[in-house]
Protein backbone atom coordinates (compact mmCIF):
# COMPACT_ATOMS: atom_id res chain seq x y z
CA UNK A 1 0.00 0.00 0.00
CA UNK A 2 0.95 3.84 -0.14
CA UNK A 3 1.25 5.49 2.95
CA UNK A 4 0.33 9.34 2.98
CA UNK A 5 3.78 10.58 1.84
CA UNK A 6 3.61 8.63 -1.37
CA UNK A 7 5.86 5.88 0.04
CA UNK A 8 5.24 2.26 -0.67
CA UNK A 9 5.52 0.22 2.64
CA UNK A 10 5.19 -3.64 2.53
CA UNK A 11 4.23 -3.43 6.55
CA UNK A 12 0.70 -2.67 5.51
CA UNK A 13 0.37 -4.68 1.80
CA UNK A 14 -2.64 -7.42 2.30
CA UNK A 15 -2.82 -10.24 0.17
CA UNK A 16 -5.63 -10.47 -1.91
CA UNK A 17 -8.19 -7.74 -2.34
CA UNK A 18 -11.55 -9.17 -0.12
CA UNK A 19 -11.83 -11.57 3.04
CA UNK A 20 -12.54 -14.98 2.62
CA UNK A 21 -15.22 -15.84 5.52
CA UNK A 22 -14.13 -18.68 7.96
CA UNK A 23 -16.40 -22.06 8.22
CA UNK A 24 -18.38 -22.10 11.01
CA UNK A 25 -17.48 -25.07 13.79
CA UNK A 26 -20.16 -27.53 14.40
CA UNK A 27 -19.14 -28.69 17.76
CA UNK A 28 -18.58 -31.81 17.14
CA UNK A 29 -15.04 -34.06 17.07
CA UNK A 30 -13.96 -36.38 13.95
CA UNK A 31 -13.56 -39.92 14.43
CA UNK A 32 -10.27 -40.98 14.57
CA UNK A 33 -9.04 -44.53 13.44
CA UNK A 34 -6.34 -45.96 15.69
CA UNK A 35 -4.26 -47.19 12.54
CA UNK A 36 -2.53 -50.10 14.22
CA UNK A 37 -6.12 -51.79 15.38
CA UNK A 38 -7.49 -50.95 11.76
CA UNK A 39 -4.21 -53.25 10.68
CA UNK A 40 -4.94 -55.93 12.84
CA UNK A 41 -8.03 -56.26 13.22
CA UNK A 42 -10.89 -57.04 10.21
CA UNK A 43 -14.73 -57.08 10.01
CA UNK A 44 -16.66 -60.05 8.25
CA UNK A 45 -19.47 -59.78 6.06
CA UNK A 46 -21.31 -61.18 8.78
CA UNK A 47 -20.32 -58.87 11.19
CA UNK A 48 -18.06 -60.75 12.96
CA UNK A 49 -14.67 -59.31 14.42
CA UNK A 50 -11.51 -61.54 13.31
CA UNK A 51 -7.88 -61.08 13.79
CA UNK A 52 -4.71 -61.94 12.95
CA UNK A 53 -2.18 -64.55 14.66
CA UNK A 54 1.06 -63.16 15.77
CA UNK A 55 4.52 -63.95 15.44
CA UNK A 56 4.26 -64.83 11.73
CA UNK A 57 7.69 -63.01 10.49
CA UNK A 58 10.62 -64.34 13.48
CA UNK A 59 12.01 -67.50 13.15
CA UNK A 60 10.38 -68.50 10.12
CA UNK A 61 12.77 -71.06 9.50
CA UNK A 62 12.61 -73.08 12.55
CA UNK A 63 8.99 -73.48 12.67
CA UNK A 64 6.84 -76.69 10.65
CA UNK A 65 5.12 -76.03 7.53
CA UNK A 66 1.78 -76.45 9.13
CA UNK A 67 1.89 -73.82 12.03
CA UNK A 68 3.19 -71.31 9.24
CA UNK A 69 0.32 -72.55 7.46
CA UNK A 70 -2.09 -71.96 10.63
CA UNK A 71 -0.39 -68.76 10.98
CA UNK A 72 -2.84 -67.68 7.80
CA UNK A 73 -6.23 -67.99 8.79
CA UNK A 74 -8.29 -65.18 10.90
CA UNK A 75 -9.56 -66.02 14.55
CA UNK A 76 -13.17 -64.87 15.61
CA UNK A 77 -12.38 -62.29 18.87
CA UNK A 78 -14.54 -63.94 21.59
CA UNK A 79 -14.03 -61.51 24.40
CA UNK A 80 -16.81 -59.19 24.60
CA UNK A 81 -14.10 -55.95 26.25
CA UNK A 82 -12.16 -57.08 23.15
CA UNK A 83 -14.37 -56.09 20.79
CA UNK A 84 -16.01 -52.97 22.78
CA UNK A 85 -12.10 -51.40 23.04
CA UNK A 86 -11.63 -52.57 19.03
CA UNK A 87 -14.89 -50.65 18.19
CA UNK A 88 -14.00 -47.91 20.14
CA UNK A 89 -10.66 -47.19 18.31
CA UNK A 90 -11.44 -48.07 15.35
CA UNK A 91 -15.31 -46.77 14.41
CA UNK A 92 -15.14 -47.08 10.82
CA UNK A 93 -13.93 -50.38 10.48
CA UNK A 94 -14.88 -52.17 7.62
Amino acid sequence: MISADGVYSAEFCVRGAKKVPRKKKTGKYKLKTHKATSKRFRLTGSGKLVRTKGGKSHRRRVTSKRTKRLFTEMIPVKGRGIKKRVHRLAPNLK
